[in-house]
């Protein structure tokens, strides 16, 4: 079974979100609540990670823990029920950029 995935950008102009290990702490608190869950940092897009989630299940535990962790960190979601996500570079996810021979 193939899953679609909603994925969200964390993003904030008063702190770094790299070299802080983000992603390892949401990926962490994701395990520990049992959330299935991708993270990784933006190559497109300066200081910024993004994270999925299954789609349509509620973003509000990862949001509140990131709140929590980064006060000043704004997360929104950018992509809806994404087969296969690439998170490093939306552009990427766009299916009608590439053929298949």
């Amino acid at each position: 079974m193939i899953h679609a995935w909603d994925v969200y950008e964390i993003v904030s102009d008063a702190q770094s979100l790299h070299g802080v290990k983000l992603r390892g702490r949401i990926r962490k608190f994701a395990i520990a609540s049992n959330i299935m869950c991708f993270v990784e940092n933006a190559s497109d897009k300066e200081n910024a990670v993004r994270f999925c989630i299954i789609k349509d299940s509620n973003p509000a535990q990862i949001k509140n823990f990131i709140e929590t962790v980064l006060p000043h960190a704004t997360v929104t979601r950018v992509l809806d029920a994404v087969v296969n996500p690439v998170l490093s570079k939306l552009k990427v996810n766009d299916e009608s950029r590439y053929e298949i021979p």
